[in-house]
This record gives structure tokens, sequence and C-alpha cells, in this order.
């Protein structure tokens, strides 16, 4: 009888088919490590959702078996969701000086930083976390201190990516260690894991330094103050502003708590370089001249309540915008945001502002591999299978059409949806059941108390509206005493629709005088039928009705 070999256990809990809330289980017999851990940002039909989490129940059910957390960068799809993790999984966390850094911050915020077991890890140091050895493998990406990783395991090694592009000149430290890439294509690896976010983008993705030279020749031709959005975390941007600003000779304010902290975060590290005398305080602005000052700001994906929403609408305490500013978006709006980006766009325009964006000017570039530089980690790592992640289902798809391409077989290209386990070893990769995974949506301080039933009525009451019907009825004979009274909300002005108003009573009351005795349960029903059916034959319209029947 032919003895089984144990196999590797991958379980993505989400990053795949979307893009965020990446987050990847890894297990070997009684050994579990997670690879990152973050959010996405809700979609538009979420109303009220602030965050997205990964469904961790099955890490939960398991969590005498995890032995780490690793985080591969601090970017807030992948370390987000800790604070919420770590308060029923507590483990070590292990990651580069910056990612802990920032994870600090938002521990700190949750009151839960001094339980936490955190570990500084150096790229190209190895780590032993269980039974897995984790390599920690210098990659670039936009921020600072991003890793790929090599998990040595009992069945052969998996390298994961993470986010990653190939900067031959980045801003600061050395450029990717393809080298190492290659050396453990040489000795053979297992399974490739890697970042699909711009797989249908053809060539290369530009180096971080270009931005730069476009900054600095908006800097020479500036005439006025300058609002610069970008993301807080994107450190080599912000190193940027402040280069072209020193050069130029002018002062720079940084506006938004999240851009605040990092910079703060990032100074205290050694991360960013700001001669003295350059930062000063947002709430000083006024004592500059304009034309020798820099605001860099939050908001480059058009956030409600971010720095450059407020600046935009009015609301900002210390900014406003004044006729000639010149705002500088240096961001690219994430899919679903580019109607909030543009509203902010045209308001920043009626203000008097001069706006530049990615459109008009090469002030972004991605921090995603294309398709060029895809092909050669596929070449160097030259693994045996190959598993695309991070990125919406099409993106996967077209992934492991590439790598196809390349000539690798397509029985070895694993297409997998969150939830899946994938068993693999030496010998097969198969899928092999499924464990619970999803997404907990986290609305102020309530975290999963929000599901699909409480999203599909408010969806309904910002589409349709509401009535509210009250009726007074004698307890023991069921016999109205006051009422009904019909009150709408989000459905049509009272005041103008009085006589239908008035009509919904009517046909409230008829529905009553049909509905005898005491049964509540069915008058709420007759109630809610009759006036659902007579509503959309007057208007076309499907209002939520709640009843609500007093009894005295």
């Amino acid at each position: 009888m032919k003895r089984t070999r144990k196999k590797l256990k991958i379980i993505p809990l989400g990053g795949l088919g979307e893009i965020g809330k990446n987050i990847t289980v890894f297990e070997y017999g009684d050994d579990i490590i997670v690879v990152d851990c973050g959010i996405a940002f809700p979609d538009d039909d979420m109303f009220g959702i602030d965050l997205v989490l990964p469904d961790t129940t099955y890490l939960i059910k398991n969590k005498d078996r995890v032995k780490g957390i690793i985080l591969t960068h601090g970017h807030e799809d992948h370390i987000g969701a800790l604070p919420y993790v770590l308060k029923n999984i507590n483990v070590p966390v292990y990651g580069t000086r910056l990612t802990l850094g920032l994870l600090e911050y938002k521990l700190e915020e949750h009151r839960i930083l001094s339980d936490c077991d955190i570990q500084t890890v150096s790229q190209g140091q190895t780590i032993e976390v269980g039974i897995f050895k984790v390599e920690f493998i210098r990659t670039n990406h936009s921020i600072a201190d991003s890793v790929a990783l090599a998990i040595h395991t009992p069945v052969g090694v998996v390298v994961h990516t993470s986010d990653f592009k190939v900067d031959y000149t980045p801003i600061s430290g050395e450029p990717i260690d393809l080298q190492r890439f290659a050396e453990l294509g040489k000795k053979g690896v297992l399974l490739l894991m890697c970042d699909s976010t711009n797989v249908e983008r053809p060539g290369y993705t530009m180096s971080e330094k270009t931005v730069g030279k476009a900054f600095e020749e908006i800097f020479m031709n500036a005439r006025n103050r300058i609002i610069l959005a970008t993301f807080a975390s994107n450190i080599h941007r912000i190193q940027q502003v402040f280069d072209a600003a020193v050069k130029y000779n002018r002062k720079v304010a940084i506006s938004g708590r999240s851009m605040v902290n990092v910079c703060k975060k990032a100074i205290e590290l050694g991360y960013l370089n700001i001669p003295e005398g350059t930062l000063v305080e947002i709430e000083r602005i006024n004592s500059y001249n304009p034309k020798n000052l820099v605001i860099i700001t939050t908001g480059s994906q058009g956030e409600t309540m971010s720095g450059l929403s407020r600046i935009a609408s009015g609301d900002h305490r210390q900014v406003e915008i004044n006729n000639g500013d010149l705002v500088v978006i240096s961001a690219t709006p994430i899919p679903g945001n580019e109607k909030s980006v543009s509203g902010v766009i045209n308001e920043l325009f009626k203000k008097g502002a001069e706006v530049i964006y990615e459109s008009l000017a090469d002030i972004h570039v991605s921090g995603h591999a294309c398709q060029e530089e895809l092909k050669l980690i596929h070449k160097l790592v030259n693994a045996k299978y190959f598993l695309p992640v991070h990125g919406e289902y099409r993106h996967l798809i077209k992934h492991a059409n590439l790598a196809q391409n390349l000539g690798m077989n397509p029985e070895r290209t694993i297409v997998m949806k969150i939830g899946q386990v994938l068993e693999i070893n030496s010998d097969e990769a198969r899928i092999n059941g499924n464990v619970q995974s999803g997404k907990v949506l986290v609305d102020g301080l309530g975290v999963g108390d929000v599901g699909t039933v409480v999203l599909r009525d408010r969806k309904h009451l910002s589409e349709d509206g509401l009535i509210i019907v009250v009726l007074t009825v004698q307890k023991e004979t069921g016999a109205v005493i006051t009422g009904p009274d019909v009150i709408s909300r989000g459905f049509v002005y009272v005041r103008e629709a009085e006589g239908f108003m008035n009509d919904l009573k009517q046909v409230c009351q008829e529905a009553v005088s049909k509905c005898e005795g005491r049964n509540w349960s069915l008058k709420k029903s007759t109630i809610k039928d009759t006036l659902k059916n007579y509503v959309y034959q007057k208007t076309k319209r499907r209002p939520m009705i709640l009843p609500i029947i007093m009894d005295i």
C-alpha cells in the first residue's frame, strides 16, 4: 500500500477576485502561519460601512496552531485588519521596521499595543516560525521596506512576491534582489504566488524617480502656493516633494491625520530626510508668502473626510483655496473612486485653483509590476506550479495565461477563489474543499453586526424611502382606537402630496377593517401588502413599509 505523503495547505482568506483584503494561510501538520492581514474599502452599495475585514473564523477556530503573522509591507490592504484580528489571535507579528512602525499606530489606537508581540525583521533575513523558515527578500513598491517571501516548507519552497515592481533606480535603498530570486529558481521552487494587479498593462512600470523630475518642473514653473495630494504611505513620493521644495526654496506643511502620523514615524525611523527649517506647522501657513509654500495632504482618492476633500468643500480649518493655487493630485483613482476624485477636482476649479492630475502630467507611477516585469520574475523563479494572487478575477485569469504563454503547463497554473484549500507537494497540487471565508463589515464601533440583510434594507431606504404606519388598538378586542397615522421619509414631500397621504390613510383603514380580532401579525402583513400594491400602482415606487401596532 502506497503511503500518502503530507501536503502543504494554502488557504487564501482574501485578496483573490478582489483588490485588497490580502491574507493567506499556510498550513502544514499542526503549524499555521499567516501572510498579511489587510482590509478592503467599502463598495458604493455598502451604505454606512467604514471598513471591510476578511472573515478569519478559520484562524480563530485553529488559533492554538497559529505560530505567527508575517507582513510584507505597510499598506492598509496588507496590515489594516491586524488590530481586529490580534484581539482574537494573539500571536507574534513579524515585519520590517517601517511596516511595524505604521502598525504600531493602529495598535495604539485600539489600545492593544502593549499586549502584542511585534518582532522586527530585516530584508535578507530568514526566521523560523513553527515548522516554516521564512526568508524576507528585498523588493520595490510604492512604500519603503517592502519584501517578498520565500517560505521554506517540508514539501518545497513557496515564493510569494506580494506587491512589487522592478525599479532599478529607487529613491532610497537598493533595487529588488533579482539575484536571490534567480538563486531560488536554480535550487528549485515548488510554487510561485505572484502579484497580478497590473497584469493587463504591457511593458514596464516607470521608476519612482520619473515623478521627482515632474515635480521639479512643476515647482520651477509654479508662481503661487502648491497643494499636493498623495497616499500617506508613499514615503518615497513625499521625500521627492520635500526635495523639490528645498531646491526651489519652499516651506512644507503637512495636512491630514494619517499623513502627519506616517511622516512622523518615517522621520523617526530615518526614512524621510528633511533639512532643518523646511517643515512648518499647518497652523502657521499664513505667516509665509504663498509663493514659498507647499502643503502635502491626504485625499488623492477623493475620500469624504480627507484633507483635500475638506479643502475643496471649504470645510478645512487651516487651508482655504485662493485664486491661482496649484493643486497636484499625485495618484491614480482606485477603481470605484473615479467619481469622488472628479467631484473634488471640479470643486477646486470652481474655487479658482489650477489642478494637475495624472492624465495631464507624469505625476504618478504605479507600485505594481507590468507584464515584462512579471515575465522576468516567472523566468527567474522557474516554479513547478503557479498561483496568481492579488487581483480581480480577470487579472488572475490573464496572469495564468501569461504564465502558460511562457511555457508553463496549464495543469500547473491554479486559479483559486477565497476560502478554497490548495493541497500541494512535489507530486501534485489540487484544490480540496473550502473553509469559511468572506467579508466582515465594520460600521463605527460595530464589527460584524451589519450583514446582508441590513445592507439590503439600507439600499432599499436609499432608493425608495420609507412609509411608517402607526396604529393604536384595544388590547382585548383589537378595535382601532386611533390612527392609522402615515409618516413618510425619503418618499414624497408631505406638504406637496397631502392628498396622496390622505389616500394612503384611507387605504390603511380599509385594510385594517378587513382584519378582525387580535392577530397583530395578520394586521401588519395585510397593511403592508395592501399599501405596497396601492403605492406601486399609483407611483411605480416600492418604498419600505413599516407598520407599527400599539395595543392599550
